[in-house]
Formats: C-alpha cells, structure tokens, sequence
C-alpha cells in the first residue's frame, strides 16, 4: 500500500496530462479513501498569435472543446476540478510567481495533503517549470512526481523516469485499468495526434527528487525540444529554450 494522502490535488499542465501521468493511479488511491482534485494551470491550446493565421478566428472555440473534454474525463474519474486557468501552453515559465501563487491558494483553499505533480523530465517545458516552483513547497506537503514521457538517450519514453534514484513506485495496470485508461485518452479527441507515445501498460511516481535545476532534466536533446531545427515558426514546435525555463526556476527561487 502506498501512503497516498486523502486530500490530493493534481497539478494539470495541459487537459490531459492527468490521464497520461496518473489516470489509473487516481483509481487505486480512490480504493483508499482519497479525494482527488484537479488544478489545470493551462487551457492547453497555444497562444492565439502563434496559430496558423486562418485558425485564429476559432481561437476561443478550441479552447471550449478542450474544456468540455477535461470535464468529461474529470466526471469519468471521479475526480473534482477546482479552476481552469486561462493561460496558453508554453506560457507557464514566463508567469511562474503567478502560477505559484495559484499553486498556494488552491492547497490553502481545499484542505490539500499531497501533491501530484509532473516529473523533472524534459517532456514539456511546462511541465518541467511546475515541478520547479513546487520545489519550494517540499518541506511544506507530501508531493509525489509522475513522468510522462521523455527522450533521454536518444529514445522515446513512456512513463520511465530519465534517471532512477531507487524511491519510484511502478503501477502495472490491469486489464481493466488499460482499457479504462484508453477510454479516456481517447475522449480528449482534439490531442489524438499528440497521444500516440501514450503507453497503457504501467504508471510510475516517486516523492519528489531533489534535482539542479540550473540544468536541463538530463543530457542530449529534449523532447520538447526535438523538432527545434526546424527553420520557421511552426505552430506545433515548441521553441522554449530549456536554458529559460532554468533561469525561470532559478529567478523563482531565489525570489524573496
């Protein structure tokens, strides 16, 4: 048994994240008595400016449909939302004080013990910033990181942590969990094509691990980062910098 806490909020970068980090995990510490709550920190479309010019008048109308996906998955977890942020994707570096501070109100509001958070990875930029602010909350609440994907060593990763330290907890689905699990991978229909890495067989968390976080998650090419030779904008490449998102934690932290 694991010790998960009955109060648990998860931190969702983007309206999925909670079914490719944790969906069967939330079943089994359901079993146990937890309530489970839901933080989405971004509406998980890109910018408006950033979309191909002739998508932009249906801006607010994908942002609609992810919502209404989010809150499908969310009725079929049993798990309870308490905001929808609306933030873009890729924006969560460049407004981490603010993304903290939401963080903090939410555990403050709703009675919160433990923390479910995306691993130190590389896979998202996103991702990789919110584990860095929740960093400063460690002495503060349980807090246990999942990973979702990554490319370390050159290869892609579904739920395996670039680097083990001996604390992760693996969660081999049963038949069940699979199917319920593709269910509602395949209910966020606008991330079809985003979702194909997405592996059924198994979940992973640890308590958060202690990482430098000056530095990139490990060494070689990020995830988020494969595509960025590419010569021109294109709206599905994510061009963060991963040096931006160290220096966002790092401005973070070292903030009074």
């Amino acid at each position: 048994m694991t010790d998960f806490g009955r109060h648990i909020l998860i931190l969702v970068p983007h309206p999925d994240d909670e079914v490719v980090a944790c969906a069967a995990t939330i079943g089994r510490a359901q079993a146990e008595g937890a309530k489970i709550y839901t933080l989405y920190l971004t509406h998980g479309c890109i910018a408006q400016s950033v979309m191909w010019p002739w998508k932009r008048g249906h801006y607010r109308s994908s942002i609609a449909r992810r919502h209404k996906e989010a809150e499908m998955v969310a009725k079929r977890l049993k798990i309870k939302p308490l905001a929808f942020a609306d933030r873009p994707a890729r924006q969560i570096a460049l407004t981490l004080p603010r993304v903290l501070e939401e963080i903090r109100y939410a555990l403050a509001s709703h009675d919160i013990d433990q923390l479910w958070i995306p691993a130190y990875e590389g896979g998202h930029a996103d991702h990789d910033a919110i584990n860095g602010a929740c960093s400063l909350l460690k002495q503060e609440i349980s807090i246990l990181e999942f990973s979702e994907y990554n490319a370390a060593q050159g290869k892609t990763h579904s739920n395996h942590f670039p680097s083990a330290n001996g604390s992760e907890v693996l969660v081999r689905l049963t038949d069940e969990e699979k199917g319920n699990k593709q269910t509602l991978l395949n209910l966020y229909a606008s991330e079809r094509s985003n979702l194909g890495y997405v592996k059924t067989d198994h979940e992973v968390f640890r308590p958060l691990s202690t990482y430098d976080y000056a530095k990139p998650p490990h060494e070689g090419t990020l995830w988020y980062a494969r595509f960025q030779w590419v010569p021109f904008r294109h709206p599905r490449i994510d061009f963060t910098n991963p040096a931006q998102v160290s220096e966002a934690i790092t401005a973070l932290k070292q903030s009074p």
